[in-house]
């Protein structure tokens, strides 16, 4: 498999092995006997990544807050809009050879995967804020007396980046446009709100997507 390098300040593609290798900077990696812990400035850095297995065993990003982030009050929120705002945002990824119709759902969690990637965003470049901004107020109506589940997506975005920056070939020699996995994060906000109909029959799930804009603001 050969793939680009790939880098841009807005958005920043790497693989696992090459971000163990050469951390960027405000990261260390600790060598352990079962893998790797990275270390990171939570000053600077949003991590998202959860505990993963790969070749060189367990990476566990240390402080990471994962994936699924969980708030239980105001104060909580406020917290993490605004480090989603303000701080570059780290997430993994994985590109996946597809061999089933995209429409089978059962076939994008079956699909080879050939390569998993640090990506990260810039949450304070103002196409990626501007968005983030707007997706937030849009789909967060109430904190004080409702829960909710937002996923936000970067699949378009990654998708409209990576076809311009990167090419995988695979151990066939066959080019392949990869389809991304795990291209999103969640919010997950419990409030103590004792008639919280709407999260009681599933209706506080809702999601925003991360596009690649290409206008200037004014």
């Amino acid at each position: 498999m050969t793939i680009n390098k790939v880098s841009h300040s807005r958005m920043t593609v790497t693989e696992v092995e090459e971000f163990l290798r050469k951390p960027p900077a405000g990261f260390s990696v600790e060598a352990l006997r079962s893998g790797y812990r990275v270390h990171s400035d939570p000053e600077k850095s949003l991590v998202l990544i959860d505990d993963f297995l790969s070749c060189r065993g367990t990476i566990v990003f240390h402080k990471s807050l994962g994936r699924k982030v969980k708030m239980h009050n105001l104060w909580e929120y406020t917290s993490m809009r605004k480090s989603l705002l303000s701080k570059r945002i780290y997430l993994l990824m994985s590109a996946c050879e597809e061999n089933l119709p995209v429409s089978n759902k059962k076939a994008a969690n079956e699909a080879r995967v050939l390569k998993q990637f640090v990506v990260s965003i810039d949450g304070n470049d103002p196409l990626i804020k501007w968005q983030m901004e707007r997706g937030l107020d849009r789909t967060i109506s109430s904190v004080a007396g409702e829960s909710y589940r937002v996923d936000i997506v970067l699949t378009e975005l990654l998708e409209s980046w990576a076809g311009k920056n990167i090419h995988i070939i695979t151990d066939k020699l066959i080019k392949v446009k990869p389809v991304w996995r795990d291209a999103s994060f969640t919010l997950k906000y419990y409030s103590d709100a004792l008639f919280d109909f709407p999260h009681w029959f599933g209706f506080s799930k809702r999601k925003f997507n991360l596009l690649p804009l290409k206008m200037r603001l004014t």
